[in-house]
């Protein structure tokens, strides 16, 4: 991925690594975080959505079996929480307010689920 800071827009030339040229991508994933050329978070946000609504789903079936709430909520914690809270504080602060809103309803849903109040999003990234 090329980053280019000055104003003017210019075609740069592709770059060479042992002779072989590099493809240029519009983005990129370093380290579990989804990186776009144009800075913005979007990708990342729905990326992590649909890991932790895969992970609501288990935890939904684990309700079902009529596990109790502690139980419900190391597993929130354990799973949703971490894949929400990865790399937060390295992306948390540039999100869009619709990014935050989809994360936060993914925390709502959980709320639901278990039947306790869990941090917010918000709270996740201090």
């Amino acid at each position: 991925m090329v980053v280019d800071f000055r104003r003017a827009q210019s075609d740069h030339s592709l770059p060479f690594i042992n002779e072989s040229p590099v493809e240029i991508v519009k983005s990129t994933k370093f380290l579990g975080v989804h990186l776009a050329e144009n800075f913005t978070w979007s990708l990342n946000t729905t990326s992590i959505s649909k890991k932790a609504q895969q992970c609501l789903y288990v935890l939904w079936r684990l309700r079902k079996a009529y596990l109790p709430p502690p139980i419900l909520t190391m597993f929130y914690r354990g799973t949703i929480e971490s894949v929400l809270s990865s790399c937060i504080t390295a992306w948390f602060g540039n999100c869009t307010v619709s990014d935050r809103k989809t994360l936060q309803r993914t925390v709502r849903t959980a709320e639901e689920i278990i039947g306790v109040s869990l941090p917010s999003i918000t709270d996740m990234s201090h």
